[in-house]
């Protein structure tokens, strides 16, 4: 795989922070100059950051044999420690992009360390979550980039996040009623019938969108989703699993013959925040337009 160089970076006025849901390449982001702040997991009572601490086969192996799993958002001092090292480099300003707070209480944790920042800080839920949380922190940190101002980059990633679409298959919905994520209803419905769920975000919050009765038909319909929401717009698409790689990559190397707009392509596994809330098995697809 040929590896993206980046020029040499200038100093950015707006620094540019985000959480680790976004699941950023961490090469692309230490390039690029937007630090990161990582969620915490919880595996059967030890907490560990999100990141290489905790791998995906790891935290697969303790949902399958249903270790108590948890997590929790990053504390207001760590978003702090962020705005201050931004600051440090020289930002006048900061642009702290997160992960749609109907899911998690970090967008909170990042307002309440904005009122001691010691420079200007706005922050902005995504009301999304991994690389449509993702690509609307890359196109912030293309806007301060071009010296655009604290507003103007929150707005460019806000436009991005809210244009961005997001669909789910999950092998089952005991994961997210676990996490509280979707009701135990909805859960037990789906269960009972022995169907496929396929869900979407949708105002910030995880929803049921279609059931269907197969696996390999539900993939096959995610995929219709996708390239019918990708039509011939340009588009930078990622395709997200756990656990799943060989599916994702198909999916991957299919949505690639179908849509001849897309810019990035990116196969990426969840980390383990997203991964405690749906179990093993998942395939996402997130729809990103460039305009």
């Amino acid at each position: 795989m040929t590896r993206t160089t980046y020029p040499p970076r200038l100093r950015r006025a707006v620094a540019i922070v985000t959480d680790s849901t976004a699941y950023l390449d961490a090469h692309e982001a230490a390039e690029r100059g937007i630090r990161v702040v990582p969620l915490q997991l919880v595996i059967g009572g030890r907490a560990l950051d999100e990141g290489p601490a905790v791998g995906a086969a790891e935290l697969a192996d303790a949902l399958r044999r249903w270790v108590p799993v948890s997590t929790s958002r990053p504390s207001p001092q760590a978003f702090l420690q962020a705005y201050e090292s931004a600051t440090g480099g020289g930002a006048t300003a900061v642009v702290s992009i997160h992960l749609s707070g109907q899911l998690s209480g970090t967008v909170d944790a990042a307002r309440l360390a904005a009122q001691d920042s010691p420079v200007p800080v706005e922050v902005v839920d995504a009301r999304s979550i991994g690389m449509g949380l993702g690509f609307a922190v890359l196109a912030a940190a293309n806007a301060a980039d071009e010296g655009f101002d604290m507003a103007a980059v929150a707005a460019v990633a806000r436009h991005r996040a809210a244009s961005s679409a997001a669909f789910f298959y999950v092998d089952t919905l005991e994961y997210l009623r676990r996490g509280g994520r979707i009701g135990a209803a909805q859960a037990l419905l789906g269960t009972a019938l022995h169907v496929k769920p396929l869900l979407h975000l949708a105002d910030g919050e995880i929803q049921p969108l279609e059931k269907v009765r197969t696996s390999s038909r539900a993939v096959a319909r995610l995929e219709e989703l996708v390239v019918g929401r990708a039509a011939d717009q340009s588009v930078d698409i990622a395709v997200h699993h756990l656990d799943n790689a060989q599916r994702a990559g198909a999916l991957a190397e299919r949505l690639a013959s179908r849509l001849p707009g897309i810019g990035r392509l990116v196969v990426a596994e969840v980390g383990a925040v997203i991964g405690a809330h749906v179990g093993p098995g998942l395939l996402a697809v997130v729809v990103s337009p460039h305009a």
